[in-house]
């Protein structure tokens, strides 16, 4: 390369290093954050935490694995997910080429030709000279045919860190929609199984309802016996078939429960709406202990408590992107080509003409756009960080909820079965004296048998709202995407 290009190109390059050393950009720091106290009641120094478990081992129903596996699969959110994550990639490989100089080709081929009228010249003919005769033969200019092939590269010195902090910005929005990703797997995962759990839930409720009826069946038929031996009355056995049809109208709306619990995952599982397999409620295991692990580990196990930190990091660097602004930019621009005429043979060997151009460009006025680009820049950083604050808080109060709806649950079960245990004497005790004694009427018998179907009932909804806390609780520490 000629002398005359490399000094000067080599002044410029070193300029930018000394610029690049005189800093614009703040180095990032992670956001603070209340790390203790986060869980209402809970006091722990294990860091045993239940959402280290895979789905798999958090749920070992071998129907409800599939399910899940079906649902990762397939889920359209979750693909939503996945292409919004490609297009975040893009972003970043975009922010990494800029460090590159950019190249550009172009071969053109002109022709080129004067005005059509034709010059004419004056040639004596050397047959007519002794007569001193003459004739006008006519000349035309050529075309002029031209080959050129040019290129051009232009870069700009990264010398304030506009364009490493784009890319560290970009490679927080990147890292923040795989977080997006997993929030939402993490989602999908908790609703399948509370979901699968409810129809489970809703399996017994209309199990135990229609054996309610069943024996509010066969209580007509004694009460009908009773009436004929003058025991009870008529009204009474009006009574006992009313009791019955009161059992049978619950059944709609459980059966209506139920598929519209099939329904909602099957669209969980992105599939036409249709019935699901599932085991039976009784056959679930309990689990022994819940480990809430420490407040800490929030931030490295749920998924969107960590997109929020990734998206405070790419406000922050896009605040420092709005910084270099108001800084010139040294751009060099290069430009260079070959030309010949007429031919393309030994195109090579026509004329090379090149131009190298460095510069600094410094914005002076520009309407105020630069301030105004910076501010609001540092408002969507700050919201960023409300955000994240936000997050973390509702993280906290989440596990708090789901850890007290599991007490409260089991707290329930155990009460509800001394409830049960005594209804059912009540029932039983109830229909033997209305036998033998005149002081004991069938509306006592109705009141206990309705107290005992809506106490089996409950029942199922305790241990339902068990399983479901569990799942709720797996959910808020950040489990399911592994």
């Amino acid at each position: 390369m000629n002398r005359l290009l490399t000094r000067p190109l080599v002044a410029v390059v070193l300029l930018g290093l000394l610029l690049q050393s005189c800093r614009v950009t703040t180095p990032y720091q992670a956001p603070g954050s209340p790390s203790t106290n986060l869980y209402r009641g809970v006091k722990t120094t294990d860091s045993t935490n239940l959402a280290s478990l895979s789905w798999r081992q958090m749920f070992t129903d071998t129907i409800l694995q599939r399910l899940i596996e079906q649902g990762i699969n397939n889920n359209l959110d979750l693909k939503i997910a996945v292409a919004r994550m490609q297009s975040a990639e893009a972003d970043l490989q975009q922010s990494k080429l800029a460090f590159f100089p950019t190249l550009s080709a172009n071969g053109g081929f002109t022709v080129s030709k004067s005005s059509s009228v034709q010059l004419r010249s004056l040639n004596i003919k050397s047959s007519d000279a002794g007569n001193g005769a003459t004739t006008a033969s006519p000349t035309t200019i050529p075309t002029i045919k031209q080959f050129t092939l040019t290129g051009s590269s232009s870069w700009e010195a990264d010398v304030w860190g506009k364009l490493r902090s784009t890319k560290r910005a970009n490679l927080a929005a990147y890292l923040a929609s795989d977080a997006y990703r997993r929030t939402v797997q993490t989602q999908l995962v908790a609703n399948i199984a509370t979901n699968y759990y409810a129809l489970m839930a809703y399996d017994k409720q209309l199990e135990i309802t229609k054996a309610t009826i069943d024996i509010r069946k066969t209580d007509v038929d004694i009460t009908k016996a009773l009436k004929e031996g003058d025991v009870v009355t008529g009204a009474d056995v009006v009574q006992s078939e009313a009791n019955r049809y009161a059992a049978e109208v619950t059944l709609p709306d459980i059966k209506q429960n139920i598929r519209q619990t099939e329904n909602a995952l099957s669209i969980l599982l992105a599939m036409p709406p249709d019935s699901i397999p599932r085991a039976r409620l009784d056959d679930q295991p309990t689990v022994a202990s819940l480990q809430t692990g420490l407040p800490a580990q929030l931030l490295g196990n749920r998924p969107d408590v960590q997109e929020a930190e990734l998206a405070f990091r790419n406000a922050f660097e896009l605040t420092n992107v709005a910084r270099t602004y108001f800084y010139p930019s040294l751009t060099i621009t290069g430009n260079g080509g070959w030309a010949t005429a007429n031919t393309l043979r030994g195109f090579f060997d026509g004329t090379f003409y090149g131009s190298l151009v460095s510069g600094l460009t410094q914005p002076i006025f520009n309407q105020g756009v630069n301030r105004q680009r910076l501010r609001k820049a540092e408002a969507t950083q700050s919201q960023a960080f409300f955000t994240y604050q936000s997050t973390l808080l509702n993280a906290g109060q989440e596990v708090s909820n789901a850890l007290f709806s599991y007490n409260m649950g089991v707290e329930k079960a155990n009460a509800r079965q001394y409830q049960l245990a005594a209804l059912e004497k009540a029932v039983s005790y109830t229909k033997e004296l209305l036998k033998f004694t005149a002081n004991t009427n069938y509306t006592d018998v109705l009141t206990a048998e309705q107290n005992l179907l809506n106490a089996q009932l409950n029942g199922v909804n305790d241990r339902l709202q068990q399983l479901q806390a569990v799942v709720s609780l797996y959910e808020a520490l950040g489990g399911g995407w592994r």
